[in-house]
């Protein structure tokens, strides 16, 4: 990632919740967008299989009303911030035994700009003295999203 867009999407971590992410947690955060894109896109293949179809539909994904907010937080943040640019480039889909329909594709880095939000939220809410997370508190944090979604 460019160095434009470590430092926006630091700017993004700070003002999401306070929280400061360097090089290192860009990676973990990476690692952490592609495996909950992946489970949310595997859910939807499923409904859309056992709904008779072979596309994923938007409403195919398990959206839940937290992660709709969420995203509806990401986009007032992100006029300010401009992260959703560098989403699309890291919001890949991964290769699935079905279609994706275009709009749902076009949807993906909304989702994980939501995605993000809550992940920066959740560092907030679960360990509220520290700011700078560490390699324990990303993995718990990931592990509370395995739960999750």
């Amino acid at each position: 990632m460019a160095v434009l867009g470590i430092s926006r999407f630091e700017r993004f971590f700070r003002a999401a919740s306070g929280v400061d992410v360097d090089k290192n947690d860009l990676r973990r955060y990476h690692e952490f967008l592609d495996a909950k894109l992946y489970d949310l896109l595997l859910i939807g293949q499923a409904r859309a299989k056992a709904n008779g179809r072979d596309i994923i539909e938007p409403f195919d994904l398990p959206i839940t009303k937290g992660l709709q907010e969420c995203i509806h937080r990401f986009r007032r943040l992100d006029e300010e911030i401009e992260v959703e640019p560098i989403l699309e480039l890291l919001a890949r889909r991964p290769p699935l035994d079905i279609a994706v329909r275009d709009v749902t594709d076009e949807r993906l880095p909304e989702i994980a700009g939501g995605l993000s939000y809550a992940l920066a939220q959740t560092f907030r809410i679960v360990f509220p003295d520290r700011r700078n997370p560490q390699t324990t508190q990303w993995e718990r944090v990931q592990r509370m999203f395995d739960l999750l979604l």
